[in-house]
This record gives structure tokens, C-alpha cells and sequence, in this order.
């Protein structure tokens, strides 16, 4: 600590290492989103592919089910149950098609979420916060900010309870995120609808869901294209391969408008196809095809139970709180 306070007190050294945790915490998490994981990765953990493993014979409605109760419990309990849940739902990932794959790159998007999020909380967290979460403890000063970064929204300083709290809270995130994922890559858009139309969803609504996911693995893969095409074009040709990156990150913003432009184009065929189609002639809709629950389905129902008599014994014996805090 006295190592630490001796590089504070220098303002030279303070400015430079402040503005390196700055872009630290912005800059790691978006250089795994566009290095590690990339366009592609997104579209891997966005887009449907029909499988053969229990996974995908489940019904939608069980999934959405499975998701919600993953939710409740990461957001209402200590944040090691929201730890435990996030890592006991990443080897799903390995019985899906292709699983060595999505299970890297949703594990180094879990990662990524875990710093950001991390990051995102912990220098902004005010000492009130701090209090609730660890009470009657002494705080340890890890780093003092120039006097500046308040206007940025930041606490004068950067405690070590407050980093652990920031990655307390991350776990609820990515709870939640990895069983979200797990209901877009193993559920069909059509069998969503089917599933909303006989739960009683109304149209509009369902309709409107489901072109938004369907719209996002479309989003990235006409991302991934056009900076490819800019990349065939010569961006970044003949520069270092060290900030290569750089140049993939700025031909990703650049595609941002060429996509945009795209999808409104889409739109307007999307809507001819509905109405050839009669979508909403009728106040109700028929279905050729019916989704069964199955055995997976019931075991997975015994497993949501599970979660909620975890939840409510959580809360019971004290390990449910509003705010992450250290316990046993």
C-alpha cells in the first residue's frame, strides 16, 4: 500500500496510471467483443441452428420459464449463487452444434462482461452504498483519482470493497445473459410464435419480438460483411498487425449506417410478406405443427422448482438482499 500511495501522490504518475485504468476498463472489454469473439462470435450466440440434443427438444415455453427463474434468483440472492449459476449453465453450451465453439466465445463474453460490469460500478459506487454492503469495516484505498474524474461521475477515490462489490453485482448479469442465450440459439423463431400465440400473447407484441430477435444475428451478419468488404478494399492493409484491431473496430463503426440502411430496405419486404400472408386477417391464428413438452421438459420443470425453493430458503436464512454483499 505504500507503494501504491507513494504513485499517487506524484501527479505525473497519477494522471498517466488513472487514464490507463480508464481505458483499461473501457478498452479490455471491447477488445474482447471485437478481437476475440468478433462479429462472428456474436452471430454464433445470436443465431438459430437446428439440433439434435435435449437442448433443443425442449419447449420454448420451459426455456423461457428456465430463464426467468435464473433471473429471480441471481437478482434476489448472495452473489455466489449467482456465481454458481453462471458456471454450472456454461458446459450447456458444449451439447449444442458446434459447442467447442459457442462455449469459447460465450466464455470470453462472459469475461468480458464480468470486467465491464465490474468496472462500470465499482468507481462510481458512493461510500452510502459501500456502508450497506460492508458494514463496520475499514475501507482500503486502492487508487485516488485526479480531482477531474468527479466530473466524469466518479468517487475521489477507488476502494478495494468497491471493486469487489462491482464484481459482485457482475454475476447477476451474467446469469442472466447465459441462460438468455441459451433460449436464442436452441429455439426457432417459429416455434416462439407458436408458443406465444397459445399462451395468448398478443399479436402485435409477439410480432414485434420476434422480428427483434430475428433482426440481431442478421444486424451482426451484415456487419461482419461490410467490414470484410472494407477490409478486401485495403482498410488497414499494410499496417502493423498489432493495431489491426484498431482498423476492425473503426470499419465496425463505419458499417454501422450500410446495415442500418439495409434492414430499413428490409422492412418494407417484410411487411409485403406479412400481409401476403394475412398476418392478423383472423383474431387468432391456427398451427399446423404443436410443440409437446417433453421428459426434458419436466425435468426441467423440477429444476425451476429447485431454483425457487432456493430462492425463498436463500432469503430465509439471510443470503437475499437488493445489493451483492460479502457473507459466509
Amino acid at each position: 500500500m505504500e507503494v501504491l500511495t507513494s504513485l499517487y501522490e506524484n501527479p505525473i504518475t497519477q494522471e498517466i496510471i488513472s487514464w490507463f485504468l480508464f481505458f483499461f476498463g473501457v478498452g479490455l472489454p471491447i477488445a474482447f467483443i471485437f478481437w476475440l469473439i468478433g462479429l462472428k462470435g456474436f452471430i454464433e450466440l445470436t443465431r438459430f441452428e437446428k439440433g439434435s440434443t435435449f437442448l433443443y427438444k425442449m419447449n420454448p415455453l420451459t426455456k423461457i420459464l428456465f430463464g426467468i427463474a435464473v433471473m429471480v434468483v441471481a437478482s434476489t440472492t448472495i452473489w455466489w449463487i449467482g456465481a454458481i449459476l453462471t458456471f454450472a449453465i456454461l458446459p450447456l453450451y458444449l451439447t449444442l452444434n458446434n459447442g467447442v465453439k459457442k462455449f469459447n466465445y460465450v466464455l470470453m463474453l462472459t469475461f468480458s462482461s464480468i470486467v465491464g460490469s465490474t468496472w462500470a460500478i465499482a468507481p462510481y459506487t458512493p461510500p452510502s452504498v459501500l456502508q450497506q454492503v460492508f458494514p463496520n469495516q475499514n475501507y482500503v484505498t486502492v487508487w485516488v483519482w485526479p480531482s477531474y474524474f468527479v466530473a466524469m461521475g466518479y468517487e475521489p477515490t477507488l476502494t478495494l470493497q468497491a471493486i469487489i462489490y462491482g464484481l459482485q453485482t457482475s454475476f447477476r448479469v451474467t446469469a442472466t445473459l447465459v441462460s438468455a442465450l441459451l433460449l436464442v440459439v436452441t429455439t426457432s423463431v417459429s416455434d416462439l410464435f407458436r408458443v406465444f400465440t397459445k399462451i395468448k400473447v398478443p399479436l402485435a407484441v409477439t410480432f414485434s419480438l420476434l422480428v427483434g430477435l430475428r433482426t440481431v444475428p442478421k444486424v451482426f451478419e451484415l456487419l461482419d460483411t461490410s467490414v470484410k468488404m472494407q477490409m478486401l478494399r485495403g482498410l488497414g492493409y499494410g499496417k502493423p498487425r498489432g493495431i489491426r484491431t484498431l482498423y476492425y473496430i473503426y470499419g465496425a463503426f463505419m458499417a454501422i449506417i450500410p446495415a442500418m440502411v439495409y434492414l430499413f430496405r428490409g422492412a418494407k419486404t417484410l411487411a409485403i410478406s406479412a400481409d401476403t400472408r394475412a398476418f392478423r386477417a383472423y383474431p387468432s391464428r391456427t398451427s399446423l405443427k404443436e410443440v409437446p413438452f417433453t421428459n426434458y421438459d419436466y425435468i426441467m420443470f423440477g429444476v425451476i422448482v429447485g431454483l425457487i425453493v432456493l430462492d425463498i430458503v436463500a432469503n430465509l436464512l439471510g443470503f437475499g438482499r437488493s445489493i451483492p454483499y460479502v457473507g459466509l
